[in-house]
């Protein structure tokens, strides 16, 4: 799906639904979490409905939900059940649409399958989300290597929380890859510095 913009992450904890919200906002894009694990009664998708504000938006239901919050081929076993990543198929809309990932990119879905074979499988573009700590270079590159290596398109990265231009700058000479801004700390995160924190975003 060529409208589809996959927004996953060097990690976890890294921002992915904070900046899941500023592009769905930004972009009045529909958004799509395939796989909650754990936190069903606060799902990522409830977090982001949250704070959004636009009135054209479409919060998808999540093809796999998951009662543990663990990595999903774990918390599927816990449940009894093995996920089947052919079942998961993008929702149809006209509009743009933003799904997020669960984990980082070498999350198991089952025995055979991660998160990056279901980007590959939903034919759609990354945003990958990086975050300044010691060994964030690493991670960023080793991510955009194994994107390269499954020949799936990468729209560029988005930097979240404080910033290290050294940092920055290395990962986009070394790349090649658009910086696409940086999201710096938000002091409170409600519907109105989320639509604010979309200036940072260029795309």
């Amino acid at each position: 799906m060529s409208n589809s913009i996959f927004v996953t992450g060097i990690g976890t904890g890294i921002g992915k639904t904070l900046i899941s919200a500023i592009l769905v906002e930004k972009l009045k894009a529909d958004y799509w979490k395939p796989i909650q694990s754990g936190d069903l009664h606060d799902s990522d998708t409830l977090k982001v409905q949250s704070l959004v504000s636009n009135d054209k938006t479409v919060f998808h239901q999540e093809a796999y939900r998951l009662t543990q919050p663990y990595s999903p081929h774990k918390s599927a076993a816990l449940d009894g059940i093995v996920i089947d990543e052919q079942t998961i198929i993008a929702p149809q809309t006209e509009n743009n649409l933003v799904i997020e990932g669960a984990g980082g990119l070498m999350v198991p879905l089952n025995d055979n399958t991660l998160i990056i074979d279901l980007i590959k499988q939903l034919e759609a573009e990354v945003i990958l989300v990086s975050q300044n700590y010691l060994g964030s270079i690493n991670h960023t590159l080793l991510s955009v290597e194994a994107l390269r290596n499954r020949n799936i398109g990468l729209r560029g990265i988005i930097f979240n929380g404080e910033q290290n231009t050294s940092t920055e700058d290395y990962i986009i000479n070394y790349t090649g890859l658009p910086h696409l801004g940086r999201v710096p700390v938000l002091e409170a995160i409600n519907k109105q510095t989320i639509i604010e924190a979309g200036s940072y975003i260029s795309l």
